[in-house]
């Protein structure tokens, strides 16, 4: 090797100890940036020149460092396991808040909850049997019966609302699907021109690689890296994104909990062609939203106020309607339903307004008889009462929820382990930096002393050969 071979060796040596220098640096500089993966830069060391032959010089030293590239640090298996469990996750969390939401406002058990207005309005009629001709405890009954209905009424309503504004985070988490998917496809070309042309698209792939997380939560989304570098995102097995092509998703369906049928995801280009997810949050909220007949949560909690009104106003009603007023009329119905075409919850209204027009009294017995009152009080105990409608729903609905609850929290605790173990790999160890900094600081150090070495010889060499005795 030359000496001014030595100059070169030295050279790439700075070079590389300097690009070590600023990639420790970006890493240092994004320890807390979300989505970021570490890098380092590869090297390998420059061979000999070759010289066989004739003149052939013989073992011979490298020529220095190459710098081969910037590598990402991130794990693609382990990438993957982070998008799977983000989808299930999401999924469960959504059906859990909604099912502890929707639990949460039946206030069951407890004294506000609509079993224990059961059993007061039952026990109101008991003590208007034995009081027929109180004008207190007929004013009692009244109340508590309209009580009874604004309770109903209020928790339908809630769960209306609450259906409502599920539907309306379906058309946010769409357009935030397609907005995802836009940026990925855009980021794909981006990524696959850099690769081409042999630059770093380190941070391109971390933008994309977060992107497509917020997908996979999202919509339940999977991808797969393709060889020219971009990432196919799939829904419900289909190309979400394809290269530098997105496709966009719209959501279908009802806009009121009373309207009936089945809100649905398709794509744009094809919305008679519903979308089946088996993931993310959309797919939670789908799943939310689904008729009762499909096990939507929502629409069973509506559908069991709608059957404790009906059935509510028809036995009372038979009952009432067989016994005869203080006046010895005929009793009529003690319920109305005035919405025909609308939620029984929310058309149960109260026709009597006095004790006058209460039926208490059995046929033939007497103005002051309380006997048909007290048939009315024993409805809550009757098989298939609307107590035991009620109970019986609670109960089941409380199952589920304890169950979609568990779910959420095996989901959630998957998908942390999963988060984990990707940032175990592809995380910023602010101590390892500081090793690798110290490292690369040194190498350059010792690289500029080389080179000084050789200047200095070289210096000598030109400059004060044969002036040794002059």
């Amino acid at each position: 090797m030359s000496t001014f071979s030595g100059l070169n060796t030295a050279y790439t040596a700075i070079a590389a100890a300097r690009i070590g220098i600023d990639v420790t640096g970006q890493n240092i500089a994004n320890q807390g940036s979300e989505g970021y993966t570490r890098q380092r830069v590869t090297t390998s060391a420059l061979d000999s020149a070759a010289m066989a032959g004739k003149f052939s010089m013989g073992v011979q030293p490298g020529r220095g460092v190459s710098v081969d590239g910037i590598a990402r640090l991130g794990n693609d298996l382990l990438d993957a396991r982070v998008r799977d469990t983000l989808a299930a996750s999401g999924f469960w969390a959504t059906k859990a808040t909604a099912s502890l939401t929707a639990e949460g406002a039946m206030a069951e058990p407890g004294k506000n909850g609509l079993s224990s207005q059961l059993s007061q309005f039952w026990a109101g009629w008991q003590d208007l049997a034995n009081n027929p001709d109180s004008d207190a405890a007929a004013a009692v009954i009244l109340n508590q019966a309209q009580v009874l209905a604004a309770q109903i009424s209020a928790g339908y309503q809630s769960v209306a609302d609450q259906w409502q504004s599920t539907r309306v985070d379906v058309n946010g988490m769409t357009s935030r699907v397609n907005s995802a998917a836009d940026q990925i496809a855009a980021l794909n070309g981006q990524i696959r021109s850099a690769l081409n042309s042999g630059r770093s698209a380190n941070e391109l792939i971390d933008q994309r690689n977060l992107l497509a997380q917020n997908v996979s939560r999202l919509a339940g989304a999977t991808a797969s890296l393709e060889s020219d570098g971009t990432l196919t995102v799939r829904v419900g097995g289909n190309a979400l994104v394809d290269g530098v092509t997105a496709r966009h998703l719209v959501a279908s369906g009802p806009r009121d909990l009373a309207e009936g049928g089945r809100v649905s995801l398709a794509w744009e280009s094809r919305p008679d062609l519903p979308i089946t997810l088996a993931g993310g949050e959309l797919g939670g909220a789908l799943a939310v939203l689904a008729p009762a007949s499909e096990g939507g949560t929502l629409a069973q909690v509506a559908e069991s106020y709608n059957e404790v009104a009906t059935e509510l106003a028809r036995q009372v009603n038979a009952v009432h309607g067989a016994g005869v007023t203080a006046d010895n009329n005929p009793g009529g119905d003690f319920f109305a339903l005035s919405a025909e075409d609308g939620p029984a919850a929310l058309g149960l209204t109260v026709i009597p307004q006095s004790r006058a027009q209460l039926a208490l009294a059995l046929p033939d017995a007497g103005a002051l008889d309380g006997g048909n009152a007290d048939l009315v009080s024993q409805i809550g105990q009757a098989e298939g009462s609307p107590d035991a409608i009620w109970a019986s729903f609670v109960t089941r609905f409380g199952v589920a929820t304890a169950g979609d609850a568990q779910r959420a929290n095996l989901a959630e605790t998957a998908s942390v382990t999963a988060v984990t173990a990707q940032q175990s790999v592809a995380s910023v160890d602010g101590d390892e930096e500081t090793v690798n900094l110290l490292t690369y600081q040194t190498a350059y150090q010792a690289a500029a002393r080389v080179l000084t070495a050789v200047d200095e010889s070289l210096d000598v060499l030109i400059n004060k050969t044969g002036l040794v005795g002059r």
